[in-house]
């Protein structure tokens, strides 16, 4: 046989090859077409609200006028970043956002230290309802809990300013001062969420087999080293994943909780990228420019995520990918 009949015969087998590896990945699709019905809500989802809307960052690089619509407007390329960049907010905001960032990154240990100790409870009850009050809180919306926090902390009729004074100190206006907003913030956020992020770390410390305890318990080891070296072990990939998903929504701070908490008096401390945006593209109708913005903190927080993702990798952690 010549070389040009050997040729089309290895591409002959090639096409049976794909074709039957097709035909094997149909059947197992069908196999369980009941899980890819569950699945298909999910991937509409995505679809319908992450991936399609992406079609229109593209007004970020162009002067969007909606009559004109989104492949009518005129293409201005990197106007709009440069003028982001060169005003006279650009420093404050990117200030105030990785103020914030860094400081809930901050109190990331705080979940995983209070599951450990929940872990080594004894009272199968007394965990139970440690569970329920730290669990709770979650359920509170943005806008009860910011209200919650006025009440709490108001100059005239707040507990805490009540205490203040009854010790013999002078009322403080939290909210007024702009160096207690990043700890309002923050601090607010780790009690709200303390039980959510909680349930992950615990669900790890169930897979740890209690046989490892129990060899350590022989060899007399206490409760400090136990924790130490099989629990904190333990449920270390599942930390390294969690590490990895918040840094890679690092500037990602949210808006309501911000927006609501802010006002005049703090300004300088809590005008946010999301803020910035909401002001700027919705209030002042600026649509191209807040988009802009939008896509500068999108793009950090996924070179962000490479590069920790990367680096837990390389250093032989789990990692996304």
């Amino acid at each position: 046989m010549d070389e040009q009949g050997s040729a089309i015969l290895q591409k002959d087998q090639a096409v049976i090859l794909k074709q039957k590896k097709r035909s094997r990945t149909l059947k197992k699709i069908m196999g369980s077409y009941q899980l890819y019905l569950l699945l298909l809500p999910t991937l509409i989802y995505f679809l319908v609200f992450h991936y399609f809307p992406m079609y229109g960052v593209q007004i970020a690089f162009k002067n969007f006028n909606p009559v004109l619509g989104i492949n009518g407007s005129p293409w201005i390329g990197f106007e709009h970043f440069e003028r982001f960049f060169n005003s006279y907010q650009f420093w404050t905001v990117l200030k105030n956002t990785l103020g914030l960032a860094v400081f809930e990154l901050a109190m990331f240990p705080i979940p995983i230290i209070m599951a450990l100790l929940l872990n080594q409870l004894v009272s199968s009850r007394f965990k139970r309802v440690v569970q329920t009050v730290t669990y709770a809180p979650h359920f509170i919306s943005v806008v009860v809990l910011i209200g919650m926090l006025y009440l709490f902390l108001s100059p005239r009729s707040g507990i805490i300013n009540q205490l203040i004074v009854l010790l013999g100190g002078d009322p403080v206006f939290f909210f007024g001062i702009a160096e207690w907003f990043k700890p309002l913030f923050v601090f607010s956020g780790v009690w709200q969420n303390l039980g959510w992020g909680m349930i992950i770390y615990l669900a790890a410390l169930t897979a740890i087999s209690p046989d490892l305890h129990e060899a350590a318990v022989m060899d007399g080891a206490s409760k400090l080293r136990r924790i130490w070296h099989i629990d904190v072990p333990g449920i270390m990939p599942t930390v390294i994943i969690l590490l990895i998903l918040n840094v890679g929504s690092l500037l990602s701070i949210g808006f309501e909780k911000v927006y609501l908490m802010q006002n005049s008096l703090n300004m300088s401390s809590s005008e946010v990228i999301q803020t910035h945006v909401y002001k700027t593209g919705l209030l002042g109708a600026q649509y191209s420019y807040a988009a802009a913005v939008g896509l500068f903190n999108s793009v950090i927080n996924f070179i962000l995520l490479i590069v920790i993702n990367q680096t837990a990798k390389k250093a032989g952690q789990s990692s996304l990918w």
